[in-house]
Order: C-alpha cells, then structure tokens, then sequence
C-alpha cells in the first residue's frame, strides 16, 4: 500500500535541501516554518537518521541527508510525472513522453523535431527536461526519460539504442590575443603545452574520450587545468584566459572579439548530438520521434557539419 503520508514528507525534505533554509522552503511551499519543521522531524523520526544540522553557518545536510538526496530527487520528478500522466488522462490525451536533452540539443534540432510530431499528432503531451549526457543513459534504462537527445557515441549499453544525428570537425578556440589565433589553421601537436578547458569526463563521456584519444594520437595528454559544463561557458572562459578549448567548429560566430575559433589541420570529427531510447520497450510514439530526428538529419545535421548548434 502507497504511503502518500512518507511521500509529502519526502518532497518537503527534497525541497528544504535546495534551499538550506526552512523560512525560505517555508515560503515556496505555501506554509509556515514550525510546521515544516516539525514534519522533517516526523521524517527523521521515521527514517531513523537526522537530515539536516542547524549551526551558526545555516542549515546543512547531513552525511546521511545528502546520501538519500538524489533518491529522493528522482522519486519527486517521478511523483510529479504521475501527477501530469493524470491529469492528460483525465483531459482525454494519451500517456505524457518525455524527451531529455542536453542544452545545444534544445536548440537544434529538438524544436523542429517537436514541431513535426505535433503537426502529425495535435493532441501529443510532450515534457522536455535538460540532462547531462552521462546522465541520459541512466534515465533511459530506469524509465524516467521515453528519448535522450545527447552526446552518445558507439555502445550505448545494453537496452539502449542511439542514431548519430550530427557528427561535426573541431576546432580550436583561442584567446584573441594567443600566438596562434593569427593562423589560418592549427596543428594539435602545437596545443601539447596549452592549458585546455574541458567538460568534466561524467558529463559526456564520448566527447571527452574523443578529444582525448585525438590528442594522443598527436603524441601528447592534454593538460586539462579548468572545466565546464557547456561548451558555451568552455568558449567564455577562453575569453577570460582560463586556457584553450578544442569545440565544434561551427560555433565560430560565439568567438567575438575576445576568442578566435580556428579549424585544426587535422580533421577530427565528433558526434554532438544523437538520438537514444530505449530497445526494451515498444511505443510507436518514441518510435515517430526517432525517425523524424533521423529524417531532420539525414537532411543535414547527420552529415559533417559546421552549422551552429
């Protein structure tokens, strides 16, 4: 039997851990502090283990409070994924989709992959929620994404299926005032010595392994001395002299005047976007979205591209 009384008790948790302060959770969820206090510690009480230490500093987490978070954090998406499945029931619509997809992807080619599928089905309830590559295949496997549209390059694991949509060249982006920006085009043996801005390994995975397998195909390991999570801030911290940054050539008009993104000599290409879902289940709604994606790329962005992204 569902315990809805452990599961409201859950949620408050989830949200006073992203505030680290009970008048501020208090507020955003419509009640009065002493309340809220006292139902995290009917929680403590059930669970067995404190969640949260008050100090001078404020309120923190717990060793054993920030152990449960992420569960707890995915239960309450779930929670709120049942809520919204009902509530299209009730207004007559089919089951809720949805779509993970990494930030460049929300930009292209995830909208016009929407836009067809809503022409072809009006009444199609789609949620789309932002995700780390690394994190896609997770989501897939458990459920809690229908299609991922991410960095994914060659096994994808057992139980998921990926299409390569947009495969691009790198380039390098420099400091506008770096002794190579002059050049028409860079060697990757030249860059052995620069200091490189790169995604941390767990964010996606193929990408990093890519430009790294590049470089010591080139005789060297790059010197990864800073890191990010977007190759849009990689390029803004290349503008502030953080270092260099190896990104897809075709976001040379992000440089401006600050960096310089030029092409490398060699040619080396990597995927920046595909289509992943899972190969457990069959839904002929997961299955029109796959091959409208597949279509849209096929007619440009599966090719070797230096359009914006």
């Amino acid at each position: 039997m569902i315990n809805f009384r452990l599961l409201r008790h859950l949620y408050l948790f989830s949200v006073v851990a992203e505030e680290l302060h009970f008048r501020r959770a208090a507020a955003r969820l419509g009640m009065s502090q002493p309340p809220l206090t006292e139902q995290i510690q009917v929680l403590e009480a059930a669970l067995k283990v404190r969640l949260f230490e008050r100090s001078s500093k404020g309120v923190q987490l717990t060793a054993e409070g920030a152990a449960i978070l992420p569960a707890v954090k995915k239960l309450v998406f779930q929670m709120d994924r049942v809520e919204v499945s009902v509530q299209e029931a009730v207004r007559g619509r089919g089951r809720m989709l949805t779509i993970g997809a990494i930030t460049t992807a929300m930009a292209s080619p995830l909208p016009a992959v929407i836009e067809q599928l809503k022409a072809e089905v009006p009444d199609a309830s789609i949620s789309v929620m932002e995700i780390d590559s690394a994190e896609a295949l997770l989501a897939l496997d458990e459920g809690v994404i229908d299609v991922a549209f991410a960095r994914i390059e060659g096994d994808a694991g057992q139980g998921v299926q990926a299409r390569p949509l947009r495969t691009e060249r790198l380039g390098v982006a420099l400091p506008s005032w770096h002794r190579l920006a002059a050049r028409k085009t860079i060697a990757l043996r030249e860059l052995a010595d620069e200091e490189f801005i790169m995604f941390p390994r767990a964010v996606s995975p193929s990408f990093f392994d890519g430009i790294v397998a590049a470089c010591r195909a080139h005789g060297f390991t790059p010197r990864i001395l800073h890191e990010s999570r977007s190759v849009t801030s990689q390029i803004a911290m290349v503008g502030c002299s953080q270092g260099i940054a190896l990104v897809p050539l075709g976001l040379q008009e992000l440089g401006g005047e600050r960096v310089a993104i030029k092409p490398l000599k060699e040619q080396v290409d990597v995927v920046t976007i595909a289509v992943a879902w899972s190969a457990r289940t069959q839904d002929p709604m997961v299955e029109r979205i796959v091959a409208i994606a597949a279509a849209l790329g096929a007619g440009g962005g599966a090719r070797k591209s230096a359009a914006r992204k």
